[in-house]
């Protein structure tokens, strides 16, 4: 699995990540650069996001 410093690196180098968060809703895209810093990989990035879109949050 691929580790990265946070999201803005992540974002930065793996496309497919970067694709996947383009793909969702703005205010999806928004809480999760508010805590970028505790993002690290895909599957971070995936499970954070769909937590956000089930309201978990």
């Amino acid at each position: 699995m691929d580790r990265y410093h946070n999201l803005t690196e992540m974002l930065a180098v793996n496309h497919a990540a970067h694709a996947y968060f383009n793909g969702l809703p703005d205010y999806i895209r928004e809480m999760i650069v508010e805590r970028g810093d505790n993002v690290h990989s895909p599957s971070e990035l995936q499970g954070y996001a769909e937590k956000l879109l089930r309201g978990d949050d």
